[in-house]
């Protein structure tokens, strides 16, 4: 999801393994040492020196994006790696700064910070705390299955705004103007009054669009490394022509030399909520994408991957990385399948470029030092254009144009609200879509057709033959309490609608995966209404677990515990047999 959608590697696919038990399931770097193979290391070496050449300028920009000092993208770039190798279940997943996250910390570094570096970094960290407790709590609760609860509209529209909020965040870097940040709306109209006024350094815009059309070119080449190239070229432009002293350019400057330390991120109680909040929507959007990243991958290789031990290794390295002066990070759509490419086998390849950059940082800190700031802008300006989903949101305007325009709704919450209010926007969306679904769902009256087996819906087949005093009521969802009342009043209507007078009505409840407090009630409810107008109240096909949920919620207590048959076919034999009537199914 969050840059280049990974490609096919043409390796071959093993048979998939369990995922494994004990303390290796906890531990899967250990487990994954422990049978290492050393025909491997050649592989992973290689692969993991081609990585070095993209951790560090995509850190650094990443970084300066996210209103925090390039430095501490290369922080979070060390740490979180060496993590994952050891706590992620993923064998090949590349974790560091993403530019689905940028929007997402600026919103809230920005505003807090008051333009001091070290209290935006403490902020950064302190939303990398949030987000990697809150993966972690997820795991151990087993909860990977959360972020499936945002469906794919609601995903892109997301996804699209941040990539928008993204790209006219960085815009002004490209023109080497500087403006402080009041949303996107305003931003825009900013930046626009900016050119207009004659604030843009040109050469600087020259260098960034340059910058930024060759990493275009080059990204259909995924052995090429073109951020390297490009980023290389603007520097060395910078130092050789010495734009930064004539045409006034803002550069990188010397980095502080060194690894960085353990530092506990402590922030005012004023900022609490608003870190809490930008913490938990980068745990949700971090997860997302690397859930769907980290199965791309699990298929493509043969191998399983726990989405739950996926929740504690991206906290674990979220954790880390916000305890030793990183930012908050996820996995990447763009390095890892440089790694993969590259030959990467193992999460060695990540120890690898951790420790290429580690070296950087301790004997090289001046080597970007002419890097300029619109090159840096350019990087994540190609990162957000492949944040954006256009293709599949046509074919889904074409097929289904509700959940298009509930995209097009979150895109837009997003983009006018803010990276973090339109994260909120998009979950309360998404439960709102969950609940509708199950608020008024499908139900049907069965009848029998001649030439088919079984009952099916008399909707869809008008000529199907009813049974003379039943009812068959078939419900399409779980029972609970926003729905409840609609099936009361759907099987009362279905009654008076039966040409025949109805002696039994019969629920087929196959369909139904579950049942609440109020729908309990609604069901002995029903009971009573029917059985003092003389009609029986019988259910088909109920599942165990349902049973055993009717029997906690005392429905069987009140209604009787025979009122169950396996199949509709066999309520129907039951009825024709106790009550003596006579039809041929």
């Amino acid at each position: 999801m969050n840059d280049d959608a990974p490609k096919p590697s043409g390796r071959q696919p093993q048979l998939l393994r369990p995922t494994p038990d004990g303390w290796v399931r906890w531990l899967p770097g250990l487990g994954l040492l422990r049978n290492y193979q050393p025909a491997w290391f050649p592989k992973d070496l290689a692969a993991g020196l081609v990585l070095i050449t993209m951790l560090v300028p995509v850190g650094i920009a990443y970084a300066e994006a996210s209103g925090v000092p390039g430095i501490y993208g290369l922080y979070a770039t060390i740490v979180p790696l060496l993590a994952y190798a050891l706590f992620g279940p993923s064998r090949i997943l590349v974790l560091g700064p993403d530019s689905a996250l940028v929007a997402i910390i600026l919103a809230v570094v920005l505003p807090l910070s008051g333009g001091d570096p070290l209290r935006a970094i403490t902020l950064a960290s302190a939303m990398a705390l949030v987000s990697g407790l809150i993966c972690i709590a997820a795991g151990l609760m087993r909860l990977g299955f959360i972020t499936e609860l945002l469906s794919k509209p609601i995903r892109y529209g997301y996804m699209n705004g941040i990539a928008l909020t993204v790209l006219i965040s960085q815009t002004p870097k490209l023109f080497g103007i500087s403006q402080e940040s009041h949303g996107p709306l305003r931003d825009v109209l900013q930046l626009g009054q900016s050119l207009l006024a004659g604030q843009a350094n040109w050469a600087a815009f020259a260098l960034g669009a340059g910058t930024l059309a060759v990493i275009l070119l080059l990204k259909r080449f995924q052995r090429v490394p073109g951020i390297l190239i490009a980023v290389v070229a603007a520097t060395l432009a910078v130092a050789l022509l010495g734009l930064d002293q004539s045409h006034g350019l803002k550069v990188l400057g010397s980095l502080p030399q060194g690894l960085p330390g353990f530092v506990l991120p402590l922030i005012a109680p004023s900022d609490l909520l608003t870190v809490l909040i930008g913490g938990s929507a980068v745990a949700l959007v971090s997860f997302a994408d690397t859930s769907v990243l980290s199965r791309t991958y699990a298929a493509k290789t043969g191998t399983a991957v726990d989405p739950n031990q996926e929740m504690v290794g991206l906290g674990l390295a979220n954790l880390s990385t916000g305890l030793f002066q990183g930012i908050p990070i996820s996995s990447s759509s763009s390095r890892t399948p440089v790694a993969e490419a590259a030959g990467s086998r193992t999460q060695l390849t990540g120890v690898i470029g951790a420790l290429g950059v580690a070296l950087l940082l301790l004997f090289a800190p001046d080597l970007l030092q002419h890097l300029p700031n619109s090159a840096l802008a350019a990087v994540v300006i190609a990162s957000a254009i492949g944040l954006f989903e256009f293709k599949d949101l046509r074919r889904i305007y074409r097929i289904q144009q509700w959940e298009f325009w509930l995209s097009i709704t979150c895109f837009v919450g997003v983009a006018v609200l803010g990276a973090v209010p339109g994260i909120g926007l998009a979950v309360v969306i998404a439960v709102i879509e969950f609940l509708w679904d199950g608020w008024r769902p499908h139900f049907a009256v069965l009848g029998r057709v001649d030439g088919i087996r079984g009952f099916h819906d008399i909707s869809r087949y008008p000529h199907a033959r009813l049974v003379p005093g039943l009812v068959l009521f078939r419900w399409d969802a779980p029972l609970f309490f926003a729905n409840a009342e609609l099936f009361q009043n759907s099987v009362l209507e279905a009654i008076s609608q039966s040409p025949t007078e109805v002696r039994r009505v019969v629920i087929a409840a196959e369909p139904v995966t579950s049942v609440d407090v109020t729908s309990a009630d609604m069901l002995i409810e029903l009971e009573r209404t029917l059985g003092g107008a003389g009609i029986e109240l019988r259910f088909a096909e109920v599942k165990d677990p349902v049973k055993d949920k009717l029997h906690r919620l005392e429905v069987l207590a009140n209604i009787g515990d025979d009122v169950f048959q396996p199949t509709v076919g066999a309520a129907v034999d039951a009825y024709l047999d106790e009550h003596g009537v006579d039809w041929t199914p």
